[in-house]
């Protein structure tokens, strides 16, 4: 209309869009759509309110997922290798002016968009945080809604009591007494066929105002019925919340009140790995942590055998190397390539038909394993100069960073040689002097350990938060503790050195331990015998048994049958559960100062 200013021109442009984009997304209005329940609609703050919210919130991050939306549409580009491919080829279609460019910018926007408003708009100060998922969103709106004595009763995955994005929410829910019951679900195929039979989801319940009552806490629930088990479901208090995480206030996951006595018992006598309750970082190992590449972000660093022959003219130099003009190439392992005390655990065999996960593990036969100059085969091959390791660095512990409670074991780590790791192998470098992080792979790798990890994973990735919190025996103290003639330092070393050292390219691992000949070379590695390994694992078991001071011989079996897959394996291959027999024996022995008794079950 003449006369009206650029302002108002460029406002009434945007009427038909806002229009369009409401009808699009249908926009609620709380206030509007339910006007009974509120008072005072110009107040700062949402005045009335209901008195609970219930429901089952949808459970999609809100980040566009690129290979589920072009799965519908342009399968080639949703199957690429590698998500450097797959970019390559996305650029392709919009260099062609393909619509199905046009439209996936479009997606993307509106997803960038969605998250960034979630993140801006100051209606979810807590639960906005990384890659956001929707649930979370409907979390922190629904306690919103309800009245000062209202409560929400929502179905969400369990990650809103377990989760870092989700630390800060579930803290001052949980530790402020507003917790009112968590009842935590193993999906098993039971509750929603389409999900994955380990995923976890939860009944979660809080209210606006604290009580000093406890919280009703359940985990790994299969059935309603099992609510009705005082064994199974018991109070947490806020306290009790604060006392297992003491850096995030997330929730610990008991199976019965017995798991939950003998962690809070481990918890009062052994240090976690990174306190950071009091402000200050109090470290009870000198460790950095570091996620070397990125196998999304960091692609484009990637060769295959075939690229680095083709295009950068290497030469295979044996031990899963290369040389080429611009340098060397080491080998990228990858979490599947792992397992404990095994650094040749599996292949990568690329099936490119598989859709969402092309590279899969090939695991190594025995026979393999007795070859000591046999090595997997990774899928990539980054270059030496990108690892970053200092001279003289030839190992190093890493660990699986994708795991779950209910896997055979949670806690899976390993001493493997330096060379590139993706992201799901993160590493612990020791800074400076000896390195000594065998004794913590020993640690990692012990039953009781395990243990309480699976008291702190809710979903399938063990994150750096919820690492530090684990608790590990200090340095000091396996020296100063003794069997007989040998202390716990000696007796660990023998073993792990044992397990591990079984190829050549561990070499410089068993030359750091000392295992030399007169010249001071390596001495050939230990020959791979399954029965030999599984009664070293057991004699560790038994040593950190006692460091942990679990000594009760009802509690240790009893952390022995939290195991369920390695006892019926044990049993079906020897009659009875091995690790856990043997472990009972090598208690009394090691108690008597006999760290090199003979036992024969």
């Amino acid at each position: 209309m003449e006369g009206e200013g650029e302002d108002a021109q460029a406002f009434r442009a945007l009427i038909p869009r806002a229009r369009r984009l409401a009808d699009e997304e249908r926009f609620l209005h709380w206030q509007v759509a339910f006007p009974g329940f509120w008072r005072d609609w110009r107040s700062a703050e949402r005045e009335g309110g209901f008195d609970a919210v219930i429901g089952n919130p949808p459970w999609d991050r809100m980040k566009l997922q690129q290979v589920e939306w072009f799965a519908a549409r342009r399968p080639e580009i949703a199957m690429a290798q590698r998500a450097a491919e797959r970019k390559r080829m996305i650029r392709a279609l919009e260099a062609a002016n393909d619509p199905l460019a046009a439209a996936f910018a479009e997606a993307s926007a509106r997803a960038l968009t969605a998250a960034r408003n979630a993140r801006e708009c100051g209606d979810y100060p807590l639960l906005a945080r990384g890659d956001i998922n929707l649930y979370s969103l409907f979390v922190e709106r629904a306690m919103s809604l309800v009245t000062p004595t209202g409560v929400i009763g929502l179905l969400t995955p369990s990650g809103i009591a377990s989760d870092k994005t989700a630390a800060p929410f579930f803290r001052s829910v949980a530790t402020a007494g507003r917790l009112r019951a968590l009842y935590d679900f193993e999906n098993k195929k039971v509750f929603f066929p389409a999900v994955h039979a380990s995923f976890k989801f939860c009944v979660f319940v809080a209210g606006r105002d604290s009580t000093s009552m406890p919280a009703s806490c359940a985990f790994y629930l299969h059935g309603m019925d099992e609510l009705e088990d005082h064994d199974r479901c018991f109070s947490l208090s806020a306290q009790d919340f604060s006392r297992v995480n003491p850096n995030t206030g997330t929730a610990p996951i008991f199976r019965t009140r017995r798991d939950a006595e003998l962690t809070t018992a481990i918890y009062e006598r052994v240090p976690v790995l990174v306190n950071r309750s009091s402000g200050e970082e109090v470290r009870a190992w000198p460790l950095k942590y570091e996620r070397m590449f990125d196998m999304t972000n960091d692609s484009d660093k990637f060769r295959t055998q075939r690229e680095l022959e083709d295009q950068e003219g290497a030469w295979p130099i044996g031990g899963n190397r290369f040389d080429s003009a611009q340098g060397e190439w080491l080998p990228l392992y990858e979490g599947k390539m792992v397992q404990a005390y095994d650094h040749r655990a599996a292949s990568i065999v690329v099936n490119p038909k598989n859709q969402h996960r092309p590279a899969q593990p090939v695991a190594a036969s025995v026979e393999q394993h007795q070859a000591p100059d046999w090595l997997p085969k990774p899928q990539f091959w980054v270059r030496a100069s990108d690892c970053g390791w200092p001279d003289g660095r030839g190992w190093v512990l890493g660990f699986k960073e994708i795991t779950a409670p209910t896997n055979i074991r949670t806690m899976i780590a390993a001493l493997l040689p330096a060379v590139g790791f993706g992201n799901k192998v993160p590493i612990l470098k020791t800074s400076g002097g000896e390195n000594d992080s065998w004794l913590l792979a020993a640690n990692f790798n012990s039953m009781v350990f395990d243990f309480v990890v699976r008291q702190k994973v809710q979903g399938q990735t063990l994150n750096l938060f919820i690492v530090e919190q684990f608790p590990v025996v200090p340095n000091a103290r396996f020296h100063d503790v003794r069997f007989g003639p040998k202390s716990a330092t000696e007796v660990i070393r023998e073993a792990v050195l044992e397990l591990t050292y079984t190829a050549h390219d561990m070499a410089p691992f068993a030359a750091d331990l000392g295992h030399v000949d007169d010249s001071g070379q390596p001495k050939p590695p230990f020959p791979w015998d399954e029965d030999r390994r599984l009664y070293l694992k057991a004699k560790l078991d038994a040593v950190f048994f006692l460091l942990y001071g679990i000594q009760n011989r009802d509690d240790i079996r009893h952390i022995y049958a939290s195991f369920p897959i390695v006892e019926r394996q044990e049993t079906a291959a020897y009659g009875h559960y091995r690790t856990r027999d043997l472990c009972l024996a090598w208690m009394n022995a090691l108690a008597a100062g006999r760290p090199d008794a003979d036992i024969r079950l």
